[in-house]
């Protein structure tokens, strides 16, 4: 008798944007739900009463490590960093 192994969640990389411009960097599996417990000021408590938030970026990484390396990586970044880093990510080809 075999089982499935149910295939590991795509793990996404994230940032927002505040009403005030700071950004905010986070990973998910489930980018539209994280959207929405962010805006209900469920999410990070960094985020509550600094909206409206804006979804400036967003990308498949793959796995959870993968995910949080990379989120680790930009969250070392300027603001100035990580705005370079989204303007290259979204004019060359994944």
């Amino acid at each position: 008798m075999s089982r499935e192994v149910p295939p590991a969640p795509l793990w996404h990389l994230y940032l927002l944007e505040t009403a005030r411009g700071a950004l905010y960097t986070g990973i998910t599996t489930d980018v539209t739900r994280r959207l929405a417990e962010h805006r209900a000021g469920r999410g990070a408590k960094a985020l509550r009463g600094r909206g409206p938030l804006r979804l400036v970026h967003h990308e498949a990484v793959g796995t959870q490590g993968e995910a949080l390396r990379l989120e680790a990586a930009l969250k070392r970044l300027s603001a100035s960093g990580k705005r370079e880093w989204i303007a290259r990510r979204s004019t060359s080809p994944r």
